[in-house]
Order: C-alpha cells, then structure tokens, then sequence
C-alpha cells in the first residue's frame, strides 16, 4: 500500500431541503483511503451510507447541498464543473450499485454498455473496446464470456449481473471503487463469491475499495478498516479486527450482538431496541442516546467528544474512555 491516500475526505457534510424540511443527512465525515486499501461504512438503512457514496460522485438531486473537501488523487473534486465531473466518473473513479437491474441499461447489451464506457474514456474504436470488454467479463470470471457479451442484462441471473457490473466499473481502471451494498440482494453463496472477487480484483489492480454494507458479516470479509455510521455521522473507526473484537461505541456493541453466527446455537438473537433518529429533528447530545442502554446525563447535553487510542481508532461516545482504560 502507499503512504499517501488516493482518497480523501474532510468534512463531508449533505443536507437535503425540500419543502420547509431540512434533513441533516451527513453531519461532518472524515476519512482517508490508500490505494489496496478497503474501508466498510457500516450501519442501519437511512444512517447516511449510500448519500455519502453519491455525495463523492456528485449524483445527489440539485435539492441535495454538499460542503466539505474531497481530494482524489491529490485534486479537489467537489464543486468541479458538471463536464469535469463526468470525466472523473467511471474513469479515476467507478461505482457498483445495490442493484443492477436499475444500474444497466435495459435496451443495450451488455458488451455495448461496457463498450461505450471504454469508448467515451479512452477515445478508442468500437472493436477494440469490445475486445477489452469480453477480457473484463473474462476478468470478473463470467463463464461463456463471449456469449454473454450479446446478452441483454434480463437475460442473465442476480449474481452475472452484479459481476458484469463489476466489469464496467472496472473498464477504465479506476484509482477508487465504491461499491454500494453490491451484495444485499443475492443469496448467501452468491454474495461470499461476489467479496472474494472484489478482493481478487483489489489485489490484482491495487485499487482503494469504499464498500457500503449493513451486514456485518460482509464487512469482517472485506475491510482493512471499519466505520460505523450512525445519523449521518462516523460513531467509530477503526481496523476490522479492533472493531469486530474490541467495539467502542454502544451502537456497533449492539449491531454485532444482533448478528446470526455458529456460536449462537440456543441463545437468544440480541436487538437494538427503537428505531433511528429523524434527521430532520435530530436529538440534542448523541443521536443513539434514546436507544442505549448505557445512557446518562451527560449523553443528552452538546457536542459528544471524540475518544481515541493508541492504535488510531475513535469512538464518539462520552463512556467510551472506561472501555479504552478497562
């Protein structure tokens, strides 16, 4: 991996105003990425994973307000002109989306999607973009490649359109990949090959992965680091195994409790009582204190400090300091 991050991001912070109603929907998101690197933002459905991820590639609605700073490759990119930013996209950086059905586009081909990616990119002919796109169906290991290039995306199965959407993230060599929750909607066996193939792939093009999940299993496969996303805001960070071992911060306690694993036989499934915030009417203090068991005081009132430790993660809790002195 290089010292110097390919990716990086101060600030991030999104609000979305509509109708007299403003919704905090990223509160202020730091992080930093390295080439062969992957972070996981993990979390809860509406904690602001995916509008972060648009937020970076500049696919939010106009009613979306983005500020903050994100450097990649070492130039700012928010606030770039519309033409500049498409350039970017699918070129210096790719996006893999929930679903591929919604992502692709219906009346192409896959080839001639992949095809016109490459085209618009690097400016070549339609053969020799067609002969790059059957090698990256090759690639993400699609059998029968070069018969599923004349496919149409309804013709193949979940788990071949998810990989053929791999395949045209990856046409034009992105510096960073950001993959939104690629493997919610496939079943078990189907999502294990589809991480172990964005690994794969990791190694072989060094690319920096941001991986968007909320399951926890998924993201113990996958990360070199975690961060935990709670109402728009990073609640804790870390590596995977000082996450997944020693959590911090009483939400990730809570989403790792309420996950099925082998040791799990006879016991009964934990849950994270209530639901998550409005953030269009955010609490005072922290935003999980209404659902935590160890709330006090102290939890309801400003600003909730940053704990650190030694190793570089953080939790953002004011009780987190008992945990990191135990």
């Amino acid at each position: 991996m290089g010292n110097e991050p390919v990716l990086r991001v101060e600030d991030l912070t999104v609000r979305f105003t509509r109708r007299n109603t403003d919704v905090a929907a990223v509160n202020g998101v730091d992080f930093s990425l390295r080439a062969g690197e992957t972070l996981t933002i993990l979390g809860e459905s509406g904690s602001g994973k995916s509008v972060s991820l648009k937020a970076l590639m500049g696919l939010l609605p106009a009613y979306g307000k983005v500020s903050g700073k994100v450097w990649l490759n070492g130039r700012e990119i928010l606030g770039l002109p519309a033409a500049a930013l498409a350039k970017l996209r699918g070129g210096a950086v790719s996006m893999i989306f929930q679903e591929p059905m919604a992502a692709l586009d219906p009346v192409y081909t896959i080839g001639e999607q992949i095809a016109e990616t490459i085209i618009q990119h690097e400016g070549c002919d339609k053969r020799t973009a067609m002969k790059q796109a059957l090698g990256l169906l090759e690639q993400v290991k699609i059998p029968s490649a070069e018969r599923r290039l004349k496919n149409f995306p309804h013709e193949m199965s979940g788990g071949m359109r998810q990989r053929a959407m791999i395949a045209l993230a990856l046409a034009c060599k992105p510096t960073v990949l950001l993959a939104d929750e690629p493997t919610t909607a496939l079943d078990v066996t189907v999502q294990i090959q589809i991480l172990l193939l964005l690994r794969q792939l990791q190694e072989e093009l060094g690319m920096a992965i941001v991986f968007v999940t909320h399951d926890v299993g998924a993201a113990a496969e996958i990360s070199d680091r975690i961060a935990v996303m709670y109402a728009g805001r990073f609640v804790e960070t870390g590596t995977t195994r000082e996450v997944m071992r020693n959590p911090l911060h009483p939400y990730t306690q809570g989403l790792l409790s309420s996950t099925v694993h082998g040791g799990m036989r006879g016991r009964a499934l934990e849950t994270i009582p209530g639901s998550p915030p409005d953030l269009a009417d955010l609490p005072p203090g922290c935003p999980f204190a209404p659902r935590c068991r160890y709330v006090v005081d102290a939890c309801r009132q400003g600003d909730i400090p940053v704990v650190s430790t030694k190793t570089g993660a953080m939790a953002r809790c004011v009780r987190a300091q008992e945990r990191v002195a135990a």
